[in-house]
């Protein structure tokens, strides 16, 4: 279904932009990262005597004014009319909300996305288990665990952690469309519609959600007949 890729495919948004080889172009440099350090064995938790990766070179951005950023973000999203316009400060959203703050946790992340770039599941897996336990109000952490979930076939899984995201962080809109996108996949189409009312609210210019509403709101009207 048409709709539930494009929900699959802005989850996939909140992944970290992994280095490109030298000889591709045209990547937008202010999403690369530099490739993490060689991850340890998977199946190790990290203990307190373990290394710790080097703090950044810049002193993180405090919690509040993280909020504060965000919070500004959301309000234009929810201002923008233009899909162009709206899709690029989803974008800033997202990627704001790729940052734990915890050199640690960021770490453990990237080594995630290089094992689910690399289609080693249960590592992924393992470092995202351990996200959600040193961190467990960091959003992030269980959205993309609900997205490796989902790719494994574990759907009651995916939409477990599909409702921590949202208990932390209400207008995550990658979460609001893998959740819509589960439940229209599942045949809840009335679920479905208020899932995706719901991300309209916070994300009014997206197109693609609004054909979504449309249609559901048609085959439920066709239903009741």
């Amino acid at each position: 279904m048409r709709h539930f890729r494009f929900s699959l495919a802005l989850l996939a948004l909140t992944l970290p932009a992994l280095p490109a080889p030298a000889q591709e172009t045209g990547r937008n440099p202010a999403l690369a990262q530099p490739m993490p350090p060689e991850p340890p064995d998977p199946g190790t938790p990290l203990a307190p005597s373990d290394p710790a990766p080097p703090p950044p070179a810049a002193a993180p951005v405090s919690a509040p004014a993280q909020v504060s950023t965000r919070d500004t973000l959301f309000e234009a999203l929810k201002r923008e009319r233009d899909p162009v316009k709206a899709r690029g400060i989803a974008g800033q959203i997202l990627s704001d909300m790729n940052g734990s703050g915890s050199p640690t946790v960021d770490l453990l992340m990237q080594w995630a996305a290089a094992a689910i770039k690399e289609k080693r599941n249960a590592a992924a897996l393992d470092f995202l288990d351990q996200v959600t336990v040193l961190d467990p109000a960091y959003p992030e952490g269980w959205n993309r665990r609900a997205t490796l979930h989902y790719t494994m076939g574990e759907t009651r899984k995916s939409m477990a952690d599909i409702a921590e995201v949202l208990r932390r962080e209400p207008r995550h809109i990658g979460a609001l469309a893998g959740m819509a996108g589960i439940l229209t996949e599942s045949g809840k189409d009335q679920l479905a519609l208020k899932a995706w009312q719901r991300y309209l609210d916070v994300y009014p210019a997206d197109r693609d959600a609004q054909e979504a509403v449309a249609k559901l709101s048609e085959k439920l009207s066709g239903n009741r007949t």
